[in-house]
């Protein structure tokens, strides 16, 4: 499946936002990226694993810290293609493999990313992508993940997979976001010791945070882009509908969490 083929009535929610020229797409937004580098401390020391950058957005921010290495693990050729062409500049590469056997060597990562990628996955691959991780970090590295969370900690069985439903039937993706000691939990079975948790609103496509994560202009082109394709603008209407339908029990959560 290629992102510039798929109808916009049949893309996955984050293909059709790229594709009208969205680049952040983190339920937390840049903000919440942000803050989660700040505290992650990357130095020229470390190696840096990303797994399903999408349109290289985090990519950038990762290479401003001058680290020893990037490398992006893509399995969509034509988003390996963007990322490419954002990472080649600063000495990055790109990988076309999945984040669940990616083929790099045993213990090459200090630190290892991975945002918006883990909801859409289930619990298998959950378990899996994670597993990658830390196979591929050194003891003591660190794994960053920034994802959908459901609220509150104690919502029901039933309450979460109507979540589930309504957000699978709005992105086109099946979804399946954890509570924040879900989140925690699969981790520390998979090996790691959360060192710090951020959390923000999952604002997604409210037009104050597409503003302040995609810049003032950028932002207009989006909105207008929006406005003037009818299929486009059915699907992004419904999905912004589904996420304040569902405000109440989705926000984002932003994990830093060590090798242990």
């Amino acid at each position: 499946m290629s992102i510039s083929t798929v109808s916009n009535e049949k893309a996955p929610g984050h293909w059709l936002l790229a594709r009208l020229g969205k680049k952040i797409l983190r339920p937390g937004g840049r903000e919440l990226t942000t803050r989660l580098l700040n505290k992650l401390g990357l130095t020229n020391q470390d190696h840096v694993v990303e797994f399903a950058p999408g349109v290289g957005a985090t990519a950038r921010a990762l290479l401003a810290y001058q680290p020893a290495s990037y490398t992006a693990v893509e399995r969509d050729e034509e988003a390996a293609a963007i990322t490419r062409k954002v990472v080649t500049p600063s000495g990055g590469k790109v990988v076309l493999s999945t984040a669940q056997q990616s083929a790099l060597p045993e213990g090459s990562a200090t630190v290892v990313v991975g945002e918006a990628m883990l909801t859409m996955q289930s619990d298998v691959n959950k378990n899996a992508v994670m597993s990658e991780a830390h196979r591929l970090l050194q003891t003591g590295g660190r794994y960053v993940i920034h994802e959908l969370c459901l609220i509150p900690d104690d919502i029901s069985e039933e309450r979460s997979q109507a979540v589930w439903d309504d957000l699978s039937r709005s992105i086109h993706v099946g979804a399946r976001p954890l509570t924040a000691a879900s989140w925690r939990a699969i981790l520390e079975n998979n090996g790691f010791r959360v060192i710090a948790e951020e959390r923000a609103d999952m604002a997604l496509l409210a037009p104050r945070r597409v503003i302040d994560d995609e810049g003032l202009w950028p932002a207009m082109r989006f909105f207008a882009r929006v406005a003037t394709d009818r299929s486009a603008r059915s699907r992004v209407k419904s999905m912004h509908a589904c996420f304040n339908r569902l405000h109440n029990n989705m926000g984002a959560i932003g994990l830093i969490v060590e090798k242990v």
